[in-house]
């Protein structure tokens, strides 16, 4: 059986939540009145609500949405395929949100040795084709609590 849990951690929901509670921080940081589970009604035809990790409040006077992921490169190194499948899923997301609303991809910094890139360059490189041009891609940087914006 494969283990695809990230070592040293309870388990992946906690990571997830965790880096969340980051993103929180910062956004909060900058001034901004953050809420978690921010659930906005986005669709082609039909509208549907979707929960994005954090966004401001809709009477708020700057309209945001943050998705967050802190996906690593795998063990060996490798791309993360599948995890990658969920970051388009975002950039989708984000493409069918209301155009007033700034949004955010708040990613892990994890650079790779091997390819001399962070996961998050790797992306933009690979997949940039599917990132709406109104979307910010910020990469957290874990060690030093900073944010570079890619």
């Amino acid at each position: 059986m494969n283990n695809f849990q990230r070592v040293g951690s309870i388990s992946n929901a906690h990571i997830g939540r965790d880096f969340e509670e980051a993103a929180h921080v910062y956004f909060t940081a900058q001034g901004y009145q953050i809420i978690k589970d921010m659930a906005l009604p986005i669709g082609l035809e039909r509208k549907k609500n979707h929960r994005f990790d954090l966004g401001t409040p809709a009477d708020a006077e700057d309209k945001i949405i943050i998705e967050c992921k802190s996906h690593r490169w795998t063990s060996g190194d490798n791309v993360p395929s599948a995890k990658l499948t969920v970051w388009n899923e975002a950039m989708y997301y984000f493409h069918l949100a209301p155009p007033e609303y700034r949004k955010i991809f708040f990613i892990l910094r994890d650079y790779s040795n091997k390819r001399n890139e962070t996961l998050g360059e790797y992306y933009i490189r690979t997949y940039g084709h599917l990132i709406p041009s109104d979307v910010e891609i910020m990469e957290y940087d874990e060690e030093l609590q900073t944010v570079r914006v890619l």
